[in-house]
């Protein structure tokens, strides 16, 4: 069996996956199993898109969660990814 290497864009949609409901970047980074330099490329991308927003908590903790944009994005891709996949 070889190995499968994502696109960018399963990445993009396993990113805002799990923004749904807010993660810190070193959770985000080992859930999507990404590097940290491969990490901070998307977010910043995604912040920059406004698909993704970066919330400081008052503990100074950042927690990154997605936008109604980045919904409504997430939610297009997983409906191509369904037409193309059924």
């Amino acid at each position: 069996m070889g190995r499968h290497r994502r696109g960018e864009v399963q990445i993009l949609t396993d990113i805002l996956t799990l923004a749904l409901r807010g993660v810190k970047a070193t959770h985000l980074m080992y859930k999507a199993n990404l590097s940290y330099s491969t990490l901070q490329k998307y977010l910043s991308i995604a912040q920059k898109q406004g698909l993704i927003g970066k919330i400081c908590n008052n503990d100074g903790s950042v927690v990154y969660r997605i936008t109604e944009k980045g919904k409504f994005l997430l939610s297009q891709l997983k409906e191509v990814n369904y037409v193309l996949h059924s």
